[in-house]
């Protein structure tokens, strides 16, 4: 792979073995696998970086029964598979790592497959997105634990399983893999495999710990393990009521000091900072439609029309500018049964943000998070049109403040480089159930978009945009402070979400450890023919 975002020559197309291309339409309809040199270019890059190889065949099973044959056939064939959710990821998770490489193309198996209000499950195919399933469950009244990340609009539950994502509700339930009752696996042989106990007809999965946790294997595994065809996710009812509050610090880590304590008490469903870089980013993206669609939703989500007006006219009053423009804000959404409970917890998140000398300001950003949870991921690309890019680190409670003063430390010594080639940067934060912070550092970067950008991105919104061309010596630079802030937050002992292709891992395990995986690995996966690469499993095919 390339270290930059963009290979310096297009990468050559081999050619699929005809008995092959075959035996696949014979599988899903020569409809559903294609060879079409343009959207092989496209699933053949992330948000981050373009493949030195290209896909040679993408084939799209609507089933777990056609994926089982698809990775049967694929497998007797020795050639890899790289499967692939909406291609949000932007850690090389799921891009070709050999030139004879089949991409899993999940999107066709979309459907919620059972709703059990009595067991409180539910059941989807791995290529159905969060916003989706949430639609699905929102007349029933129900959601699961942790019900999505930001880009849940396109974003699959499978790839978030396989990554492991942040966001909604994470406060409470952690990320996607701690909301999992059982799996329904696809081995690399096409052997199907089923997690958890499974009810009287073997098909009603209703509790995960069944013995050793094999779905836990899976979670994470960015795709190396097998692919995940079925997902059975524990349900919760929807909480009644919901109240937020945003908060302004005067630096990083007082944020974080109070958002720790928040965490330890439990009091935010789902929390989000920012920092000064982000909160200009913002301003300047923002245009008036947007406002006004805004608006209209947060009018929507309120129970009356009267509140409803009420809080978008708060919104349109404060403008832009309530944030201070050198602060820090941090947005939280406290949720529950009931009323006086919720109130509660918005009154000691105060309490405690005035310890660390935090000012309340309008909830704007908390409202609009909640009452668009799923927007268009228009942000992936800068306001100008500059590209994007995050790293980001999982820190203890006592280490996140320490940790975010080392990184912004670093990026005050590259200010002067960062400002001769036009990169700028921000910082997300958000918190895990009560034991972990999400620090994100983000880059935007005068490097042009590419067609990964282009599918993604509102076609109005791309339209306002400028194609910036090539910036290598820009590019560079940020791969750079990318690797920094990974070897800060390895010093950190810092966990990580997408580990893909570019966060150290095995390095990282003792000896016993790195036994038992490469064992599994072994039985899964034999030829190694999964994701090559990814979790630092070898890059490309295992010798027979």
């Amino acid at each position: 792979m390339s270290d930059i975002a963009a290979p310096a020559a297009p990468a050559s197309i081999a050619p699929c073995p005809s008995d092959l291309r075959a035996k696949l339409e014979g599988i899903v309809g020569a409809a559903h696998v294609t060879s079409d040199e343009a959207r092989l270019r496209l699933f053949s890059e992330d948000v981050w970086i373009a493949s030195d190889h290209v896909a040679m065949l993408i084939v799209a099973p609507a089933t777990t029964e056609e994926l089982a044959a698809v990775v049967a056939a694929a497998n007797e064939a020795g050639v890899a598979l790289a499967p692939r959710g909406a291609g949000m990821s932007y850690t090389e998770a799921y891009i070709p790592a050999t030139n004879d490489t089949v991409t899993i193309d999940t999107t066709r198996m979309n459907k919620v497959l059972d709703i059990s209000p009595e067991d409180m499950t539910v059941t989807v195919q791995a290529g159905c997105s969060w916003r989706e399933l949430n639609e699905a469950l929102k007349e029933k009244g129900l959601r699961t634990p942790f019900w999505g990340p930001m880009s849940g609009i396109y974003s699959t539950i499978g790839g978030g399983l396989s990554m492991l994502n942040a966001m909604f509700g994470a406060g409470h339930y952690g990320t996607t893999s701690e909301s999992v009752i059982a799996l329904t696996m696809v081995l690399a042989d096409g052997r199907i495999l089923r997690t958890g106990a499974r009810g009287p007809d073997g098909d009603t999965p209703f509790y995960r710990h069944f013995g050793p946790d094999i779905a836990g294997l899976f979670c994470g595994d960015s795709g190396t393990l097998g692919l995940k065809a079925e997902i059975t996710l524990r349900l919760i009812r929807q909480p009644a009521f919901e109240q937020s509050a945003s908060f302004s610090f005067k630096s990083g880590p007082a944020m974080l000091e109070a958002l720790g304590e928040m965490a330890r008490e439990g009091l935010a469903a789902e929390s989000c900072g920012f920092d000064p870089g982000l909160t200009k980013v913002r301003m300047k993206r923002m245009s008036m439609a947007s406002d006004v669609k805004t608006l209209g939703k947060v009018i929507s989500k309120e129970k009356s029309l009267g509140k409803g007006l009420l809080a978008a006219a708060k919104i349109a009053m404060g403008g832009r500018n309530f944030i201070p423009e050198e602060e820090y804000p941090l947005h939280i959404t406290a949720e529950g049964r009931c009323k006086e409970a919720v109130a509660h917890d918005i009154a000691r998140a105060r309490e405690i943000a005035a310890q660390f000398d935090g000012v309340e300001i309008e909830n704007s950003i908390a409202k609009i998070i909640r009452a668009m949870p799923f927007p268009a991921p228009n942000s992936i690309l800068g306001p100008e049109g500059e590209s994007w890019i995050p790293v980001h680190g999982q820190f203890s409670l006592s280490t996140a403040p320490r940790a975010f003063a080392e990184i912004r430390a670093y990026f005050d010594e590259m200010q002067e480089t960062f400002d001769k080639h036009g990169i700028f940067n921000g910082f997300l934060t958000s918190s895990m159930s009560t034991n972990a912070i999400i620090i994100e550092p983000v880059f935007f970067w005068p490097e042009g978009y590419r067609p990964i950008h282009e599918s993604m991105v509102e076609p109005d919104h791309m339209k306002r945009l400028k194609q910036l061309g090539a910036h290598p010596e820009a590019t560079a630079i940020v791969t750079a402070a990318r690797e920094k802030v990974k070897e800060i937050a390895r010093k950190y002992g810092a966990g990580h979400f997408q580990i893909g292709r570019s966060y150290a891992y095995r390095d990282r395990m003792d000896e016993a450890f790195l036994d038992v995986l490469d064992a599994v690995k072994s039985t899964v996966d034999p030829k190694g023919l999964f994701n090559p690469g990814g979790l630092g499993f070898p890059q490309g095919k295992i010798a027979q």
